[in-house]
């Protein structure tokens, strides 16, 4: 596990025009301090494994690690194609079966309301579905990350179960609820989904 989904407000007005966005990859140098933001906010850490980070070296740092080997899934949500980076997008594959692929999202807080991680993570989806034979995404949620919860569900993921006990974290042991989305799933409509941005 890289990280579980951290708060994320999906309560976005659904009448009005979905606020533009985009997602682009990630450049840990780059995008380190920008998304330091998030990473060295402990309340955008709570449900971590691991406390906010102590500085923008270290965000880089961990950065560089979550991403070597995937760049081409993990991303950065702007607003502006060169905007700086208000979130992070990922979906990563641990190993154990090239199919199944984990997703994990981090909204900074003052990004918040616009849907930019329900946005996200299905564009993200989307292109792996198309690009790779990835069969089942998972995602690993706090049972008290609420807002993660909600993001997951509006995403059409199926809530499999709850693994007690699972994580030891720097809250003390905390309980997982799993869900999952086959590619064959019936997923809903999201309004607003972000092109994702990749070099010529």
């Amino acid at each position: 596990m890289i990280l579980r989904p951290c708060p994320s407000s999906i309560n976005a007005d659904e009448n009005k025009e979905p606020a533009a966005m985009f997602l682009r990859p990630l450049d840990p140098v780059a995008d380190g301090p920008d998304l330091h933001v998030i990473f060295g906010d402990p309340t955008c850490c709570l449900w971590l494994p691991d406390p906010a980070f102590p500085d923008i070296e270290t965000t880089t740092a961990i950065l560089k690690s979550w991403t070597k080997g995937l760049e081409n899934t993990s991303w950065v949500v702007c607003e502006q194609p060169k905007g700086p980076a208000i979130g992070r997008i990922a979906l990563y594959n641990t190993g154990r079966d090239k199919d199944i692929w984990e997703a994990a999202c981090m909204i900074s807080p003052k990004a918040r309301g616009q849907n930019y991680a329900a946005r996200g993570l299905s564009a993200a989806i989307d292109d792996l579905f198309a690009t790779t034979k990835a069969r089942r995404v998972f995602a690993d949620v706090d049972p008290d990350n609420h807002a993660s919860l909600r993001t997951f569900e509006k995403l059409g993921f199926t809530r499999e179960g709850v693994l007690r006990g699972e994580w030891e974290t720097h809250i003390g042991i905390r309980d997982s609820v799993v869900y999952g989305l086959l590619r064959t799933d019936p997923r809903p409509e999201i309004a607003g989904k972000p092109p994702l941005l990749r070099p010529a």
